[in-house]
């Protein structure tokens, strides 16, 4: 197994800390108090630097798609759904209802809510694209103003509506 890394870094959302091994980037985790970087992990490394570059891109409006290998652990079925999260345009959104038809499995959205909500690679993998079927905000690990401020802020880079 290979060694955990991570760095810290501001946005406008709050405090980040991203984290990966030699495979890829295994976590973007917001300040909510539910993370802590492992006891043996190590601060710093060459991937998390061109994470966080392209992460503030990201925030400058400079960047709409990420460009970074990833390793998130998951089920099989919870990478699936995390790979269709990467389909869904910039400043567009999706439901729960036509991830899970994009995945085969039209009748499981509340499964791809549960893969959603387990997405530990937020913003990059971009769950908070995924809404309810009536159009409305549901929730986020990041919590929902969060959630609504990524949609805002893509909206107002696109120059597309909100949760259109």
């Amino acid at each position: 197994m290979t060694q955990t890394c991570y760095i810290e870094m501001p946005s406008p959302i709050g405090k980040l800390t991203l984290t990966c091994n030699d495979d890829g980037i295994t976590g973007v985790h917001m300040d909510t108090g539910d993370f802590a970087p492992p006891a043996q992990a190590r601060r710093g490394h060459p991937l998390l630097e061109q994470a966080r570059r392209q992460l503030n891109e990201y925030f400058a409006g400079r960047r709409r798609e990420f460009e970074l290998p990833l390793a998130a652990q998951g089920t099989e079925f919870q990478r699936r759904v995390w790979a269709r999260l990467c389909d869904i345009p910039f400043g567009e959104t999706a439901s729960y209802g036509q991830v899970a038809a994009r995945v085969g499995k039209p009748k499981a959205s509340r499964a791809v809510g549960l893969a959603n909500g387990a997405n530990p690679i937020g913003i990059i993998v971009p769950c908070h694209r995924v809404i309810g079927a009536d159009g409305k905000l549901t929730g986020y690990g990041g919590g929902t103003e969060r959630k609504q401020w990524l949609l805002d802020h893509e909206s107002k880079v696109s120059g597309k509506p909100a949760n259109a």
